[in-house]
Order: structure tokens, then C-alpha cells, then sequence
């Protein structure tokens, strides 16, 4: 669906889109893609690795909304994966996370609609369902407004959908890297925050594999959840270092034992298809035709139990050590 088209990424050079760029030139023959980001140095270094007659660069910040308008003109299809990430930074520099990942949300809405792009992708985090810290909160924001959006459209043909999933391996800032760098620096132990902490676990292929699936399956309105695995985090320490013990340290400001990805009180509004599932909206569209029930590809879902909810600590499906080491392996070749 991507050949001949125009696509721009926001936060385009960092682990995701770095991965989504070359899965476009792998994949398709889009007629542009478009790097949208604020660190010129990253982009430099990009621009190294893509030299292909598609690619475009554009220095600029999501909270600029005169540089996103005239960076998104022309363009078909957006990913919106900037923001401001790292849960301790974010307690401790709120203002900046809203205005990165609200304000920026807001920004982004607004020049797609302006500029009639056909769909908008938001990607989002398990930690905007039942938020409590604030990177989550503001991505429960950013969620909102992607949703509402919709109801934005007017005459205009832009739809807009949010992507929802657990912790990528191997991405910058995440466990995997920090646990790789004390063992190569010959640490005696692994910090583990708590024992009984679980993570959903997806590779960086996995998630953009399942964003391309969803602008094929999107009408505009829906949170695709993918179906992955759990890990438990003291099975992740001796998936990577056997023979060196964990302390505990304890949970770090904003942390959260274990993740939900589909809340209970969605649990009315959730409908499980194969491999994924689709939280509809809470609020009613102008447009009254869509089922999510069925989505664009064909696909038919069920909605789940009354009190359902996806959570890493009661996932059906955790990996064992060794099965960690097989995917954390493949994840990051």
C-alpha cells in the first residue's frame, strides 16, 4: 500500500523508525519518505545508512507547528512516533514531557488535517492504559486526541488510528541495552527493581510489522493491541547473565509492577481477532457506518468477556529463560 506514496515519520531516527525506513525501501517503492526529527546529528548518521532517491530529512520539533505544516505538504501517510520516552525524565521535567507529547500530538493532528493526508498512525505505550506516571498520562492524552480527531475530519479524507504495545527489545534506553553494557563492563550483579516484575515483550520487527498491518486493517478510531509474549524481569537477568546474581533496588519513580495494555473498563469496548486486538472508541463518530467488528482487510473479531483485561503479569503466553535468549537473540540481529 506504500508504493508511489508519500510517508513522513516523526522521531524518525530513533530505534523505530530507523527500522520502519528500511523496511519501506526493503518492502515498497515509495515515492518519499520523509524524516522528521530534531537531532541533526542522528539524521546525519541516518543519511548515511539510507542514501536511497526517496529519502528527505527535515529538522524540526513536533511542538513546531509551522515546520511540521510545511514538512507534511504533499505527504500520504504518517507515524507518529516522537516523543519524550524515559518515565524517570518525565517526573522530573513534566512540562517538557506535555509539550513534546501532548502539544506535539496536537500539532501533528492539525497539519494532517490541513494537509489532507489520508491516515495517521499514533504510536502509543502500554503505559497510557490505567497511567500512573506521567509519561503514561500524556500518552493517554496523546491517545485522546488521535481518537477524537476523527470527529475533526470534516470534509477532509484523513483517518487517524493509534498503535498500542509493550516494551520494545533492545531500543535505546530500555533494559536489554542497560543489561548489556554492566555485563560488558564486568558488573557483579544485574539491578532488578522488583521480582515480581513482568514486561510485554515485542522486537522492534514485530512492532513494525504489526504497524504496517494496521494501516491496512485501520477506518479510523481504533487502538490496535498486538497479541505478544510476557517476560518475568529476574528471568530476563538470567536469560542474559546466568552466573551473576540480581539485586533489588526497587521500583524507580512512576513505575509499575506490571503492564496493562487492554483495561477492564474497556473491557466493553475490546474485541479480539486473531493475533491482535482493537479497543473501539468511547465516543461516537459523525460517521456511523464503520464495524469495527469486521476491519478493512476482512478480518472478524468477537468481543471479549465483561471484565477482561490484558495485563503482562496475567498474560496466557510468558517466555521461559531460554526461550528469552531465543527471542532477545533474533530481536537484535
Amino acid at each position: 500500500m506504500f508504493n508511489d506514496r508519500s510517508i513522513l515519520i516523526t522521531g524518525g531516527t530513533g530505534s523505530f523508525g530507523r527500522k520502519w525506513v528500511g523496511n519501506l525501501l526493503k518492502n515498497f517503492r515509495p515515492r518519499r519518505i520523509v524524516v522528521y526529527s530534531r537531532d541533526e546529528l542522528k539524521q546525519y548518521e541516518m543519511q548515511q545508512e539510507f542514501d536511497h532517491p526517496a529519502m528527505r530529512y527535515f529538522i524540526g520539533d513536533v511542538r513546531d507547528g509551522e515546520r511540521l505544516r510545511t514538512a507534511i505538504k504533499g505527504i500520504d501517510f504518517i507515524i507518529h512516533a516522537a516523543a519524550l520516552k524515559q518515565v524517570p525524565a518525565a517526573e522530573y521535567n513534566p512540562m517538557e514531557c506535555i509539550k513534546t507529547n501532548v502539544h506535539g500530538a496536537e500539532n501533528v493532528i492539525q497539519a494532517a488535517l490541513e494537509a489532507n493526508v489520508e491516515k495517521v498512525i499514533a504510536l502509543s505505550t502500554d503505559k497510557a492504559a490505567q497511567p500512573i506516571n506521567l509519561y503514561g498520562a500524556t500518552k493517554l492524552a496523546s491517545d485522546k486526541l488521535f481518537i477524537a480527531a476523527n470527529n475533526m475530519a470534516g470534509g477532509h479524507r484523513t483517518i487517524f488510528s493509534v498503535v498500542r504495545y509493550g516494551n520494545v527489545v533492545g531500543s535505546r534506553g530500555s533494559i536489554v541495552p542497560l543489561y548489556s553494557r554492566l555485563i560488558a563492563e564486568g558488573a557483579d550483579h544485574l539491578p532488578v527493581t522488583d521480582p515480581r516484575m513482568t514486561r510485554f515483550w515485542i522486537s522492534l520487527q514485530q512492532g513494525v510489522d504489526f504497524v504496517v498491518k494496521s494501516f491496512e486493517r485501520m477506518s479510523g478510531g481504533e487502538i490496535f493491541v498486538p497479541m505478544i509474549p510476557s517476560v518475568r524481569i529476574p528471568d530476563l537477568a538470567k536469560a542474559m547473565a546466568p552466573n551473576l546474581p540480581a539485586k533489588v533496588i526497587g521500583i524507580r519513580p512512576g513505575e509499575k509492577l506490571h503492564e496493562i495494555m487492554c483495561p477492564t473498563d474497556d473491557s466493553h469496548l475490546t474485541l479480539r481477532f486473531h493475533d491482535h486486538f482493537v479497543i473501539k472508541p468511547t465516543i461516537k463518530f459523525f460517521r456511523e457506518d464503520v464495524d469495527y467488528l469486521t476491519n478493512q482487510i476482512g478480518e472478524r473479531g468477537e468481543p471479549v468477556p465483561d471484565g477482561f483485561e490484558y495485563n503482562s503479569g496475567k498474560n496466557d503466553h510468558f517466555l521461559d529463560v531460554a526461550e528469552i535468549k531465543e527471542f532477545n537473540r533474533n530481536a537484535i540481529q
